[in-house]
């Protein structure tokens, strides 16, 4: 069986943000056409699925990386601030955004919260996993076509 981290990360996002779009798991709030994802960031994103596009990300990292809370995304989904000549300085995410992406993943049940030893933080559900790994399939299915052709 093929596992999300055998598949190319780009085409994995991009075909978690649609399903998720298609399944109604996560809806961006009201607000998120007018929001920066970060404070180092001059722009709102300019396209209109970022959301779900976040969410499948979101979903990729805490499969990846879990347990993993929002301050660990928030660093992971930083960016470098361009200060005119002062020198660029790394400013974090914003949280909100994140906090909002693993509620919504929580409540269709993709993502739990866990405290596994000293790690407190949320990881996949068998659901997760499992939607995670037919689209890792799909994937495969297709790249292997390709390969043929």
């Amino acid at each position: 069986m093929t596992h999300i981290l055998e598949v190319n990360p780009q085409t994995l996002i991009k075909k978690a943000a649609e399903e998720l779009k298609k399944q109604k798991l996560v809806q961006p709030p009201s607000w998120s056409t007018f929001v920066k994802t970060s404070h180092a960031k001059e722009r709102t994103p300019e396209d209109n699925d970022w959301w779900y596009h976040r969410s499948a990300s979101v979903l990729r990292s805490v499969a990846r990386l879990g347990p993993i809370g929002t301050q660990k995304l928030r660093t992971k989904y930083g960016s470098l601030k361009g200060r005119g000549h002062k020198p660029e300085h790394f400013y974090r995410a914003s949280g909100s955004i994140l906090r909002k992406v693993l509620q919504q993943l929580e409540k269709s049940s993709l993502i739990k919260q866990t405290i596994a030893g000293n790690h407190k933080g949320r990881v996949l559900t068998a659901k997760g996993v499992s939607f995670m790994d037919k689209i890792a399939v799909q994937i495969a299915k297709q790249e292997h076509h390709e390969k043929k052709a």
